[in-house]
């Protein structure tokens, strides 16, 4: 029985050295090496070449190493197979730090204050609001999206969050459905996205959904975080928004293409928070745990968490 590694740019052999160890009664063979196909029983994929998965006439499940799947159903022959995907604490709380830590920078203005370093000006005559003043939503309201809140909350801001299906989440006002969405965004000074990426989602930050963020806010202009896919973002809309002050500004992780093209003009908007997609980057040894835990549960016959809808995309 062997685990497959399909990763995509991904340093092979250190993840190879810790499936090894944890895993020690299973082969760990790798595309693009000679494998016995029929030994293989569970694949961990991330940006595998399409079709590659096929043929693996013993194939149990796959098993992605990050909290998104959209990667895995660009395949068009993926195998009907269980597919899963990572709830780690690790990757949740790295991915809390990054949403506190823009959604302070938009709060406490730190763009304009580092517009003010280059320029060597010294301004104070602005009102500065408390957190409990600004009301963060949150679109999408998973397991990252309310850890996110709780820690939010706990900084003193007014957090909300929306979801697709109806959820009740202690402490929170959560809207759901696409009626309750306008409601949701009306409310909302800094709008936080971690939506998985779907065929309903795509493009879903556009001009239509952001037009409609509160207006009465006490930033006076709507902040946006994009932590969650490059799809999920029309990066044309956004910057004709900075540019007419629909949005006031903007910290975005991911981007339609990736790495962002050396000629976007979003690199130097001085309204824009660029970051390298790293709001929540894997650590190896949590990761590879967690999948031999995922497998190690198949094996025993149990349903372990993180299985997808396939129905639904996430």
């Amino acid at each position: 029985m062997s685990v497959l590694l399909a990763l995509h740019d991904w340093p092979i052999e250190i993840w190879r050295e810790r499936f090894a160890a944890l895993l020690p009664d299973m082969d760990i063979v790798a595309l693009g090496e000679p494998f016995d196909r029929r030994s293989v029983h569970y694949a961990v994929a991330w940006g595998h070449p399409p079709r590659s998965l096929s043929g693996l006439p013993n194939l149990a499940a796959i098993l992605s190493p990050g909290a998104g799947v959209d990667h895995l159903f660009r395949d068009p022959d993926l195998p009907a197979v269980p597919v899963f995907r990572i709830i780690d604490t690790d990757l949740t709380t790295r991915m809390s730090e990054y949403v506190v830590l823009h959604c302070l920078l938009h709060l406490r203005g730190l763009l304009r204050d580092q517009a003010n370093q280059r320029l060597h000006r010294w301004e104070t005559d602005y009102l500065q609001p408390a957190a409990g003043d600004v009301r963060v939503g949150l679109l999408g309201f998973g397991v990252l999206g309310q850890d996110a809140a709780r820690k939010l909350a706990a900084v003193g801001f007014d957090v909300a969050g929306w979801s697709y299906g109806g959820k009740e989440v202690e402490g929170f006002r959560v809207y759901a459905g696409a009626a309750q969405l306008p409601a949701f965004l009306a409310r909302t000074d800094i709008l936080v996205s971690l939506l998985p990426l779907t065929d309903e989602t795509r493009g879903i930050l556009n001009r239509k959904l952001l037009s409609g963020l509160a207006r009465d806010g006490r930033l006076g202009r709507p902040a946006l975080i994009n932590a969650g896919r490059g799809g999920l973002q029309n990066e044309a809309d956004i910057l004709e928004l900075l540019g007419d002050g629909t949005l006031g500004a903007a910290s975005l992780d991911v981007f339609e293409t990736e790495p962002l093209p050396v000629d976007s003009p979003l690199w130097d908007h001085p309204s824009v928070v660029i970051t390298p997609h790293n709001a929540a980057v894997s650590n190896p040894d949590a990761i590879a745990r967690r999948i031999a835990d995922q497998i190690i549960a198949i094996e025993a016959g149990e349903v372990p968490e993180g299985l997808v809808d396939r129905s639904r995309g996430y």
